[in-house]
This record gives structure tokens, C-alpha cells and sequence, in this order.
């Protein structure tokens, strides 16, 4: 054999070995998605029809994940006529992720398994008078306290998701403008403060974006692929999912409802403070027009505005009927834009005021000719935070991803 014969060679085993490598690896994802995606246990049958991988293949990657403890052997079944069938289930305990659900008043913090089982939930005042920096690094103490009381250690926490009211760029994970309710925040790296802390990585997301997607994981909007959460209180904004996929925008703005002009009479107006859906018919107007509101959980002054209205008092009963118009409006305009199959509604001014969402539903049935469906959130406040686990638990499995892609590379 020449010299150039035997670079040829080597050249050729190396493509050859590189190709297959890429191959194995492909059919590791192929394993691992369908049974991560399964929620109960399976054969290595069923494995095998659901990948259309041969008999070997999976059965030499079963074990691979089995020794990796991403998978759990569970043994034999009985025989049904051939061989007996050998059991298995994704390990959710493999790893742990993490919710930090950030509110102006108050923060709720979760820790569950790789299913989405929760194991530890805390609620706990959001700190006040702090930077970013101080505040960030305060939820991060909080949550490692969360993990020992959940017996995780944080070693074995393979992400965390973490929401903020704001605009969000979740590409980089900094909360580009925060809620007027908390000061300083303006391209704050939240991502990167809180994994330096935790030692995980963190998905951040704008918490009304979170709260559709835990509605549809655990909530109202499952099965629904075009729909929205709208959130109405101290601010007020949208979630918005488009074919399966949240919808976000070109700047981050979509579903920044709280912003809409209510009217040509305000176009020439200052923007922030007067003109805007939230300077309208957020919760701070609403208290303003009803002077029994007092300084406490809007949720208790709310109702009360509800039932005054139902027993007819006047001024309640104009206040309530104002607000419906504003929030049907809002509804309507979304609607015609989107064209949803659902929209759900939450915030303080909505989760315990039912004749006011009836009033909402009439208003849009007599703007739209084919109105969406329009609920009460099924998860209220908890459902940023579910869609903190729910994007934790993404993350979570494309790491097990690259630690067994990279297991495979030193093997």
C-alpha cells in the first residue's frame, strides 16, 4: 500500500467512524424523546415501534440509559405466548428543576421533578427597597432553601425558569424593562446573576407569557394551539400562543395590551400616564373610581365592589360596567388579530368576579361575528409559576441531552 493508500484509509475510517457516531447519536434522541415523553412504562416493544429502530439498537441504547439512571429497569412482565416483555420508565428523579416567579409584591418559588411533580412551594414577600443585584441574589437564598427542604441536592438541579413582568429578551435572559412597581430594572442580566448562584441554568420569560403556558401544560387552555392569557390588575397584559409556539415579537412587545391606545382623544396625550388600556382600566383606575377601596389585597375590595353592584348600587354598577367595556374592547381587538380558539382570563380584577367577566363575554359576542371561547383561569396566581417548571423542564431535558451526547463522545 502507498503512502497516499494509506491516508486515503485512515481519512475513510475516520469519515466512516464520524458518521456513525452521528448516527448513534441521533438514535439516542430518538430513544430518549419518546421516553421522556411517555408518561407511563413501557416495553422495549413499544420502544421499538415507536423510534423504527431495529431490535439491537434500542435495546443496546436502553441500556446505555439505564446505566446512565436516565431510565429505570422495572423487569418482566408475564409472557403472553413469546418472550416475557422487560419494563421501563423515564427516571424523574434523575434531576430537579426550579420556578421563580417574580411579582411586584410577591415571589413564588417551586422545586419539582423531571415530570413536574412538585416537591417543595414557598411564597414569600418579594424584597423591597434593594437593587436588582441584592434582590436577585436574595430569591436565589431563598430557593436553595426550598431545594433543602425538598432534600434536592444542588448538584442534581438541571435548570430553573424564572419569570419577571416585564419585557423580557429570553435569548439572553435579561429583563429589558420591568413593571413600574419595581424600581432599577432595566437590562438586568437575571439569567446570568441567578445561575451564577444557583449553578443551573436559567430560562427567563416575561410571567404573562408563562402563566399561557402553564394554562395550557396544567390549565384552561389544554389543547388549545392558538390562544391567549390576558391578565388584568395593578398591569395588565398578554400571553399569546400561535400554532403551539408562543408568540413573542420582532421587539419582545407582543401581548403588551396594557400599551394600547384606548382612544383617539388620548393620541395627543403624554403616553404613560394617561391614554393606555392599563392607565384606563387597570386596578390603580378602578380603585380611584371606587372610593371604598382601601390600601389591602385588591382581591377583598374587589368583591365587595362586585356584590355592591349586584345588590344595585348605582356608582358600583357604573364602575363595573365601565371596566367590562374597557376589558371587552381589549378582548375584542386581540381577537380579531389573533383569531384564538381561547382566551383566559386572570389578575386580582378578574379570578373572583364573575358577573364582570359575563359582562366581558356579552360585550365581545356583540363586537366579534365568531368570538373565541373565554374562560377564568383554571391555575389563578400559580400559573407564571407552572410555567416556570414547564420551561425549567424543557431546559432540563436538552442538559440530560448533552450529558448523554457527551458521555457518548468520551465513551
Amino acid at each position: 500500500m502507498t503512502r497516499a493508500d494509506a491516508t486515503d484509509a485512515r481519512r475513510s475510517s475516520r469519515i466512516e467512524g464520524g458518521n456513525a457516531g452521528h448516527l448513534r447519536r441521533q438514535n439516542l434522541e430518538r430513544v430518549l424523546g419518546v421516553v421522556m415523553d411517555r408518561p407511563s412504562p413501557l416495553t422495549r416493544a413499544e420502544l421499538i415501534r415507536a423510534t423504527g429502530l431495529s431490535a439491537p439498537t434500542v435495546g443496546s441504547l436502553a441500556s446505555d440509559l439505564i446505566r446512565a439512571g436516565v431510565v429505570t429497569h422495572l423487569g418482566t412482565g408475564p409472557s403472553r405466548g413469546g418472550r416475557r416483555p422487560s419494563f421501563m420508565e423515564f427516571n424523574a428523579r434523575h434531576g430537579f428543576v426550579a420556578g421563580i416567579d417574580l411579582g411586584p409584591t410577591k415571589t413564588r418559588l417551586a422545586v419539582a421533578d423531571l415530570r413536574g411533580e412538585r416537591l417543595a412551594h414557598d411564597v414569600i414577600a418579594t424584597p423591597s427597597g434593594v437593587g436588582p443585584a441584592a434582590l436577585l441574589a436574595r430569591l436565589a437564598a431563598a430557593l436553595r432553601a426550598l431545594l433543602r427542604e425538598a432534600r434536592v441536592p444542588p448538584d442534581r438541579l438541571l435548570a430553573v425558569g424564572a419569570g419577571a413582568p416585564g419585557v423580557v429578551d429570553p435569548d439572553r435572559g435579561n429583563v429589558v424593562a420591568l413593571t413600574p412597581n419595581l424600581k432599577g430594572w432595566s437590562n438586568v442580566p437575571m439569567a446570568t446573576s441567578l445561575k451564577k448562584t444557583l449553578g443551573a441554568p436559567v430560562v427567563v420569560e416575561n410571567d404573562v407569557n408563562l402563566a399561557i403556558l402553564g394554562e395550557r401544560w396544567r390549565g384552561a387552555a389544554h389543547g388549545h394551539d392558538t390562544c391567549a392569557f390576558l391578565t388584568f390588575g395593578t398591569g395588565i397584559g398578554a400571553g399569546i400562543v400561535v400554532e403551539g409556539k408562543l408568540h413573542r415579537g420582532h421587539h419582545f412587545l407582543s401581548g403588551e395590551i396594557g400599551l394600547m391606545c384606548a382612544g383617539p382623544q388620548y393620541v395627543d396625550q403624554d403616553f404613560g400616564p394617561r391614554g393606555c388600556l392599563e392607565t384606563l382600566a387597570g386596578l390603580r383606575s378602578l380603585a380611584a373610581r371606587w372610593p371604598r377601596s382601601a390600601r389591602g389585597d385588591p382581591e377583598g375590595w374587589v368583591a365587595e365592589l362586585v356584590e355592591a353592584a349586584r345588590r344595585g348600587d348605582r356608582r358600583a354598577r357604573r364602575v363595573m360596567e365601565d371596566e367590562a367595556r374597557l376589558i371587552g374592547i381589549a378582548v375584542s381587538n386581540l381577537s380579531l388579530v389573533l383569531d384564538p380558539s381561547l382566551i383566559v382570563l386572570g389578575g386580582a380584577l378578574l379570578t373572583h368576579a364573575e358577573p364582570l367577566v359575563e359582562r366581558v363575554r356579552q360585550i365581545v359576542n356583540r363586537i366579534l361575528p365568531a368570538p373565541a371561547q373565554i374562560v377564568v383561569s383554571a391555575l389563578g396566581k400559580e400559573a407564571p409559576l407552572w410555567g416556570c417548571l414547564l420551561v425549567a423542564i424543557m431546559e432540563a431535558h436538552e442538559q440530560l441531552r448533552h450529558q448523554l451526547r457527551e458521555a457518548r463522545v468520551r465513551a
